[in-house]
């Protein structure tokens, strides 16, 4: 594998926002409590990533303490970082995870500099900082304890059900500082689900994670996304996503269709033609060549289905494509001691767009 020279201070530049920098690799950890990952320990230079101006996320600020995602989900955007280590974007992405054992006290570091200005910090925004290896590392806690202690705002975007662990350290955090949760959860089918992401959690295990979260007083946004052609995008498929995210408490949605990028793309597609041929076609005709994003019309389609479901279901939300770019991360999931959580009461309303 390729480790950039074990050099601390080289950046990737193909790299996502907030993965450019790894290095100072430490060793290879296999174990029988998770048979068939291997963890390649290393040591960060750096724990909060800037994210170039020039990005097409609300967010200026990241940390993620791992690379690399045992969730496994065929469509997932970040699978073409793994190709610069010299590690596929297929079943390496999701076995071989890089972990940033020296996270949080860079972490502590960095936001003790005279020069930190306390913006808001996105975790979860690449690979999930609630996936299986959390169970082992255990760097999440640390991160939030670091980011409330500072002063600085931060949310958590997850597919894991894991974060329940962290919920009453997270009640701690917003004490303090702006402290938002939200989840995602695409597939409300069970055999598809299990297919599509054969690491992650159940639809039921993460609404049952958002009904905890919501008990707590967080106001908690679902991002149902991605919304896959063919497979998820019926009425009925989107009004029983509603309808499940509704009575789990949930205050928001953020709707978006799939998106296939270099590497995903290869992967998804091959999975599809293996389980799903009769799409083939179609999807080639929704993301011809190298487009990543589902033509204009599905995408114009798609939210003339679901915006009216919506309403109907009372959820606020809006449509990934409806957000703000740039600016503050907010409106994800918010507990505030200043806010009241009553479920009857509405979430002040904020742009989140993640992918």
């Amino acid at each position: 594998m390729r480790w950039q020279g074990q050099q601390l201070a080289t950046a990737d530049a193909s790299a996502l926002p907030g993965m450019e920098r790894l290095g100072g690799f430490v060793q290879s950890v296999t174990t029988p409590e998770f048979a068939g990952m291997t963890f390649h320990e290393v040591l960060c230079k750096s724990a909060l990533n800037h994210v170039p101006s020039s990005s097409a996320v609300p967010f200026d600020w990241t940390i993620n303490p791992y690379r690399g995602c045992s969730h496994a989900c065929r469509y997932c955007f970040a699978r073409g970082t793994h190709e610069y280590l010299e590690l596929d974007a297929g079943h390496d992405f999701d076995s071989q995870i890089v972990v940033k054992v020296n996270v949080v006290d860079v972490l502590r570091k960095e936001l003790a500099r005279g020069s930190w200005g306390h913006e808001p910090v996105a975790l979860g925004t690449n690979t999930d900082p609630y996936q299986r290896a959390e169970g082992r590392y255990r760097l999440m806690p640390g991160i939030i304890s670091a980011l409330a202690e500072s002063g600085t705002p931060f949310s958590i975007l997850t597919k894991g059900t894991m974060i329940r662990r962290d919920l009453p350290l997270l009640t701690d955090a917003a004490s303090s500082v702006r402290a938002t949760i939200s989840t995602s959860i695409a597939v409300f089918d069970d055999a598809l689900q299990r297919a599509i992401e054969p690491g992650a959690p159940t639809a039921t295990a993460r609404l049952e994670t958002v009904r905890a979260a919501a008990e707590a007083g967080f106001r908690v946004t679902v991002f149902l996304m991605p919304i896959i052609p063919h497979l998820t995008d019926s009425i009925e498929a989107i009004d029983h996503a509603l309808t499940r995210i509704k009575e789990a408490g949930a205050h928001r949605v953020v709707y978006g269709a799939l998106h296939l990028r270099p590497g995903a793309k290869q992967w998804f597609m091959q999975w599809l033609e293996r389980e799903h041929p009769e799409l083939v076609s179609s999807y080639r005709g929704l993301y011809p060549g190298a487009t990543a994003y589902a033509s204009k019309a599905y995408r114009s389609w798609l939210a003339k289905r679901v915006r009216p479901l919506m309403r109907v279901h009372g959820l606020d939300g809006e449509g990934e494509e409806d957000a703000p770019r740039r600016g503050p991360v907010s409106g994800l999931a918010a507990r505030s001691t200043v806010v009241t959580t009553s479920r009857g009461m509405r979430a002040e309303a904020a742009a989140a767009r993640l992918f």
